[in-house]
């Protein structure tokens, strides 16, 4: 089989699929995951190079629906379902569509069934390090600006929040997930990489913080000047 072929036919099929996507799981999330892939694979020669490259095009093709409907399904059953259909149709061997399909069922980072295969592990470790660093702060604004969120908050007003508020700020997202994810990771290359991304975000909050004086009385007293004598 022709894999370089069979990835570019693909390749089209899911850029037409995330034409509409939201910018937080758009195709360029897609193709970022691709890169962290690749870079990952450099560190784990044993890995199915084909079976990542396509698992990486492929995680994030169940969330459209996701997107559109407003609700919540598991968008990686829903992806490893899809990807099933399409790398059947494209008579994919057997083996390898299996990888592909398991490491997208076990992609997500609050999903009940975490990766066991090294190809699966790659992945989740790729689409992980994607939400650090300043790639993942941008994405993390970009979602609470969409909730009208405000821009930064206090961590006790962050961690006292609801989902979905006006607290659900980015610096939200940082305490109660993305601070936690390299410990989660299973390759040793996410975790450093994943490491010196998590280290950029905590310098940012850190400048966010000074710039805003947060923690400091909200209320201002402000002087204006008297009006000049007519």
């Amino acid at each position: 089989m022709d894999f370089d072929l069979a990835f570019t036919r693909l390749y089209d099929r899911v850029r037409e699929h995330f034409a509409a996507a939201d910018g937080c799981h758009d195709f360029d999330h897609t193709m970022r995951v691709l890169r962290n892939a690749e870079t990952l694979l450099a560190a784990q020669p044993e890995a199915d190079r084909e079976a990542v490259r396509f698992s990486a095009l492929l995680h994030d093709i169940g969330r459209v629906h996701e997107t559109f409907t407003g609700s919540a399904p598991n968008h990686a059953e829903r992806g490893a379902r899809e990807a099933d259909r399409l790398l059947t149709e494209m008579a994919f061997p057997e083996q390898l569509r299996g990888l592909i399909v398991d490491a997208v069922r076990r992609h997500r980072y609050r999903g009940k069934l975490p990766p066991v295969t090294i190809e699966a592990k790659i992945l989740f470790d790729a689409d992980k390090l994607d939400s650090l660093g300043a790639v993942g702060l941008g994405r993390s604004f970009l979602f609470a600006g969409k909730l009208g969120a405000r821009v930064h908050n206090t961590a006790e007003e962050a961690l006292a929040g609801e989902p979905y508020s006006k607290e659900d700020t980015c610096y939200r997202e940082y305490l109660v997930k993305l601070r936690h994810i390299p410990e989660r990771l299973f390759t040793a290359e996410g975790r450093r990489l994943a490491g010196e991304r998590l280290a950029f975000m905590q310098t940012f909050f850190s400048e966010l913080d000074r710039e805003l004086a947060v923690g400091f009385p909200r209320t201002v007293c402000i002087s204006v000047p008297s009006s000049p004598a007519r």
